[in-house]
């Protein structure tokens, strides 16, 4: 099965099954789901992010609530902006009231509550991607526009995060996929929380055995 047959068939899944969410349609977005506040609440599982003093995560809708999570957990959040249109936000919990912290956790708010930073400025503890298919290798898709891989590399080369820095995604289960083709550039997970789980993937444990 082709990458974009995966992304089609995980899209209609998931609408099938009712566990979409706003915003809609998910086509051809990192699709939110019914469950992605439970799928943070088990990232707080994760001795990798309970060491995690810097974390960076993507825009979209279902990792705001891991933003929320970092947030109120005291750890500074670097979010993408949308399509790295304006580069990377730091969000600093020192400097945004308790009762701000979810209008900081949104896009809009990310952009009243944070500011621009340049990569090289920041050192990240934990790498949270989001994705329509992740397979238990640790092989990823995402909506098809490469945006993820792009952060990655700009973190990477500006020597903000490392080959040894984790790399997770919160998704549904659904979205779990028996196999994903992977190319030279396709940046793997190490780690798949779900609402019901945490898959420590096959790619950690061989990076692990190395």
């Amino acid at each position: 099965m082709s990458k974009e047959e995966i992304r089609l068939r995980v899209w209609r899944l998931m609408e099938e099954k009712g566990v979409a969410t706003f915003p809609k349609p998910i086509t051809h977005r990192i699709p939110n789901f019914i469950g992605a506040e439970k799928a943070a609440q088990n990232l707080k599982n994760l001795p990798e992010y309970k060491e995690a003093r810097v974390v960076f995560c993507n825009p979209d809708s279902p990792q705001r609530p891991v933003r929320e999570l970092a947030l109120r957990d005291g750890k500074k959040v670097v979010m993408a902006t949308p399509r790295l249109k304006q580069g990377f936000l730091l969000l600093d919990p020192a400097n945004i009231p308790d009762n701000r912290v979810f209008e900081a956790s949104t896009i809009q708010g990310a952009f009243k509550h944070g500011r621009q930073i340049e990569p090289n400025r920041v050192k990240v503890d934990l790498f949270i991607a989001g994705s329509v298919a992740v397979a238990p290798d640790g092989g990823r898709l995402g909506k098809g526009t490469g945006y993820s891989d792009q952060e990655y590399n700009i973190l990477k080369n500006a020597g903000s995060l490392s080959a040894k820095t984790p790399r997770v995604t919160t998704v549904h289960d659904i979205q779990i996929v028996e196999k994903i083709s992977r190319e030279e550039w396709d940046i793997p997970v190490d780690i798949i929380i779900t609402p019901t789980r945490i898959v420590q993937t096959t790619k950690l444990h061989l990076d692990r055995e190395t």
